[in-house]
């Protein structure tokens, strides 16, 4: 189920928050009370905050969402930019795919191509690809972490490193406004630099939402990439290190 470009930016308001109030979100949105409470309503259901008198507040300690609630949050981009992604994808490439929703939503888009070959360290895009019978699907071996579905450290660094790929995709957790990559924690960078440095083309799959999002572990640049696909044109300083630095930007409105 698709949230409301309000219900989305509520949500990214939640997760930043200890607290927001009904009063205070009518009033932000220029909406009516019993409209916000309709928006938490569909928040809360979806795992995405916590009810309290009053409003809600944010599930944990601001770092990143559950992987089920983060499948929700966006899902038209998602799937307006993996259906792009398939544009760029010739049949019988070798491709690297990181973690993240972003990236099993652009590998759910390439079940109709022919004899891709897969590696990854994100379980769902494993099973996704598995589907496709002329598919020949790798994965990295090591800790499976149980919510995400994914499997980082040093093992999946090294499995990344034994293969030259055509293609790497691969999301992100933020981007600060100087272009530096952000991402929850230090492993999740490192297999996503693993996936960049050992692929002869790059792909960094983001929504919008991703521009000013708070993450804390820097690693990598926007302009690394080869191409940057997203919803929506980024920020204009956003637009122009890209230009500098040579990647190619796609906007891929639905």
């Amino acid at each position: 189920m698709e949230l409301s470009e309000r219900q989305v930016q509520i949500a990214e308001l939640v997760r930043v928050s200890e607290f927001l109030g009904v009063e205070e979100l009518a009033a932000r949105f220029n909406v009516t009370t019993q409209t916000i409470r309709r928006d938490l309503n569909a928040l809360c259901d979806h795992g995405l905050a916590r009810r309290r008198h009053g409003g809600v507040e944010r599930l944990a300690d601001g770092g990143n969402l559950a992987y089920p609630s983060r499948r929700i949050l966006n899902i038209g981009a998602k799937l307006a930019i993996a259906r792009e992604v398939a544009n760029h994808v010739p049949n019988r490439a070798s491709l690297a795919f990181s973690i993240g929703t972003t990236p099993e939503v652009v590998a759910q888009a390439l079940g109709g191509h022919d004899g891709l070959r897969i590696f990854t360290n994100n379980l769902n895009v494993a099973v996704t690809a598995c589907a496709n019978p002329t598919f020949d699907v790798h994965i990295a071996g090591g800790h499976l972490r149980n919510g995400d579905r994914d499997v980082l450290g040093a093992g999946t660094e090294a499995f990344f490193a034994g293969y030259k790929v055509d293609i790497g995709v691969y999301g992100v957790g933020g981007v600060e406004e100087d272009g530096t990559l952000l991402d929850f924690y230090p492993e999740e960078v490192r297999a996503r630099q693993a996936i960049r440095d050992n692929s002869r083309a790059s792909f960094l799959v983001l929504d919008h939402t991703k521009f000013g999002r708070g993450a804390h572990v820097r690693g990598g640049h926007i302009g690394d990439a080869t191409k940057v696909f997203c919803d929506r044109r980024p920020p204009d300083d956003i637009v122009a290190l890209l230009r500098r630095g040579g990647a190619e930007l796609i906007v891929c409105e639905g």
